[in-house]
């Protein structure tokens, strides 16, 4: 009983069982990517907050997206690195580091898809109801919405991640490459039942919800473009969904590949790269695709870059 009432304050990470060749060009492959995405996405940030141009409904719930991308992003990848470089036996996290690491880690994925969410109606709204948008998407709107989007993920998260704090330890050693949920709840010899009851409803009632009104949303504008007669409003939506439909495509895609590889515990390997690659490649590909793509911010963009040359010269 004196061991299940023991609690570590410090834990070992296995994290990558990379070679020492290998080492260096995946510290050096996360490095660029680190650099790109918080470079790329703090940009698009601080232009639509001085650019009084974006300064709309569609822009302001796109904040979201980037600012959730450089969370994660920061939560996951300077650890990671530190690591890489770092001897096996010596990678060491204190029990706190790691209960941080996995709650934000686990609010980084809910809120890809709360955000997303919230982007779909948004689009629902200016498309098949264009006369009511500006009544509907007032700035009040837009922050009941914004704060919905963050304020489900922080509480429910919270739970998941209190179920397994509550749990006493007897063991002290985490083979992944970060913590997580799961991570902080195999620590404990407890009944983990409780933890994994609400984690698998907590799982199904997002990605169902996520899914479900998504595909509703676009359901609905499909008809509405389907019965007008407008080409150039039919386009204009074509164009502006199927940048938001990429985004949630990507990130769909890249969390169902990590959930997929938890069934075969011989590929954990194949499934860390998976999971960093769900903190990578979505916020490598959002400010691309969706950034760049709106025309104001790229135009703000060019404006930015054509005057930057213009002080150099």
């Amino acid at each position: 009983m004196d061991n299940l009432t023991f609690r570590y304050s410090i834990l070992l990470m296995e994290g990558l069982q990379a070679t020492n060749q290998s080492k260096s060009l995946a510290f050096s492959l996360l490095l660029i990517a680190y650099i790109f995405i918080m470079v790329s996405n703090i940009g698009i940030l601080i232009q639509i907050s001085l650019e009084k141009s974006l300064h709309q409904p569609m822009h302001i719930l796109f904040c979201n997206l980037p600012l959730n991308d450089v969370l994660g992003t920061a939560i996951l990848l300077p650890y990671l690195m530190r690591n890489i470089l770092t001897d096996p036996s010596e990678r060491f996290i204190s029990y706190v580091e790691c209960v941080m690491q996995a709650y934000f880690g686990h609010v980084y994925g809910t809120t890809c898809h709360t955000i997303l969410m919230i982007m779909a109606f948004d689009r629902y709204v200016a498309i098949c109801n264009p006369l009511r948008y500006p009544t509907i998407m007032t700035n009040n709107m837009v922050v009941k919405l914004s704060a919905g989007a963050w304020g489900i993920a922080l509480v429910l998260v919270g739970i998941l991640i209190s179920l397994s704090v509550r749990l006493s330890h007897c063991r002290s050693f985490i083979p992944n490459h970060f913590c997580d949920n799961a991570s902080l709840f195999k620590l404990s010899c407890e009944s983990t039942a409780i933890n994994n009851v609400y984690g698998l409803t907590f799982t199904v009632v997002l990605l169902t919800t996520s899914l479900g009104s998504v595909a509703l949303t676009y359901l609905r504008i499909a008809i509405v473009c389907f019965k007008s007669k407008n080409k150039a409003t039919n386009s204009k939506a074509i164009k502006t969904c199927s940048t938001h439909l990429t985004v949630y495509v990507i990130m769909m895609v890249s969390g169902f590949v990590t959930i997929f590889l938890h069934r075969f515990p011989e590929l954990s390997e194949q499934r860390k790269l998976s999971s960093i690659m769900f903190h990578v490649i979505p916020p490598c590909l959002n400010p691309i695709i969706y950034g760049l793509q709106a025309k104001e911010i790229r135009q703000g963009l060019f404006k930015i870059i054509y005057k930057s040359k213009v002080n150099t010269m």
